[in-house]
């Protein structure tokens, strides 16, 4: 089996699969947490890899940027693989009361991007995680040390130079998480009947400036990483 953006063959992609956006990051997270690790994806450099997580196959794989780079790729895996659970794992800007180092669990995706209501009669979706997801994450994170926060975050299509009052509405509406993917991601759960989560570490503080330097992003990343491979051991609603 092969699709446009993706060559691997039948089989080699797990059903659960983590997504960060950075294929760089796909690969760390495979060889940090995963045992006997098997490249399966390269086809555009979007590199992803199928191991073992405690015993159970996982699959991680690049996303991309953005709304459109990641709906090319989970809805070939949902269509063509079979993947039933997508775990977005990555960083996001933090917003009013999300600090710098704080994990989001997304519980929802608003949006300014048109994408799903293309999809939806032009209509807005309300894009959600999956519930028993996202209520394993938060039981589970306190033991790892994570202080997760259920929060909700923005999706936006312009990383540079997008709409000046943007932030003024999340604050209003207590948005604590601003990145590219997560309403896409959400939105395309609802319709192609997989199930999804968003994990994100704040890298980022748009209103304070602050920033984390590369090194603890990474820590980060594998922090999110390993709270989401819990999260999907513990889930039983399969």
């Amino acid at each position: 089996m092969s699709t446009p953006h993706i060559e691997a063959e039948s089989g080699a992609i797990a059903d659960t699969v983590l997504l960060p956006g950075d294929p760089l990051r796909a690969r760390f997270v495979a060889h940090e947490l995963l045992d006997a690790p098997v490249q399966v994806n390269a086809r555009r450099n979007m590199l992803g890899f199928t191991g073992q997580w405690r015993g159970r196959a996982v699959t991680v794989m690049g996303g991309g940027m953005g709304i459109p780079s990641t709906a090319i790729y989970v809805t070939e895996l949902a269509r063509s693989y079979g993947v039933r659970r997508i775990v977005r794992i990555g960083t996001c800007g933090g917003i009013g009361e999300a600090a710098l180092g704080d994990v989001l669990l997304a519980q929802s995706g608003s949006t300014d991007s048109r994408f799903n209501r293309l999809q939806f009669g032009g209509h807005d979706l309300a894009a959600c995680a999956d519930f028993a997801l996202l209520r394993r994450a938060a039981e589970l994170a306190p033991a790892q040390g994570i202080d997760a926060r259920i929060a909700h975050v923005f999706s936006t299509d312009c990383f540079y130079d997008g709409d000046p009052q943007v932030l003024g509405h999340l604050r209003r509406h207590r948005i604590h998480g601003i990145e590219m993917e997560t309403a896409g991601l959400y939105g395309l759960a609802m319709r192609e009947g997989f199930r999804a989560l968003s994990i994100l570490a704040v890298s980022d503080h748009l209103d304070t400036g602050a920033c984390m330097p590369p090194a603890q992003r990474e820590q980060g990343l594998a922090r999110v990483a390993r709270l989401a491979l819990t999260c999907l051991e513990a889930d039983r609603t399969d």
